[in-house]
């Protein structure tokens, strides 16, 4: 089994979703919530859409809203009004939420190296950069579907 793909993504994904949700646990949300900060922090100067980011994330719109409306009441972020679509609404991550996704990074961090102990820098880098490129193709064939 040591060779399986399925078996070994099972077991990493499960490692690492236990040390994201102990990490975590703190935000409104959990996990959900460190994904959703990850990727307001990836947006650079263009905030997403609740939209958008639902999609980036693969969260129903609804249950998006209901985890934006928690982490907006804790100060980790803030919606704006869309100027080209009022009825849409920019997502903004606030500086208290870009210090709270940098200590779930932080205890995160120190988890993934736990897990990759058996391997070098180089191999570590490689890893990260081959999952990066599966995980793009995996969402770019979840949304074409």
């Amino acid at each position: 089994m040591d060779n399986d793909l399925v078996w070994a993504i099972r077991i990493i994904s499960g490692a690492l979703r236990r040390a994201a949700a102990e990490s975590a646990e703190a935000l409104p949300g959990g996990a959900r919530a460190y994904l959703v900060l990850m990727a307001l922090a990836a947006t650079g100067d263009k905030p997403p859409t609740q939209l958008e980011l639902a999609g980036q994330v693969g969260l129903d719109r609804t249950v998006m809203t209901y985890l934006l409306d928690d982490l907006e009441g804790r100060g980790l972020l803030s919606r704006r009004p869309n100027p080209q679509d009022r009825r849409a609404r920019h997502v903004i991550l606030s500086d208290e939420g870009r210090s709270q996704l940098q200590r779930v990074r932080t205890e995160v961090a120190a988890a993934e190296s736990r897990l990759l102990a058996e391997l070098n820098e180089e191999q570590r880098a490689q890893l990260r950069d081959l999952l990066a490129r599966v995980a793009l193709t995996a969402q770019r064939g979840a949304s074409e579907a």
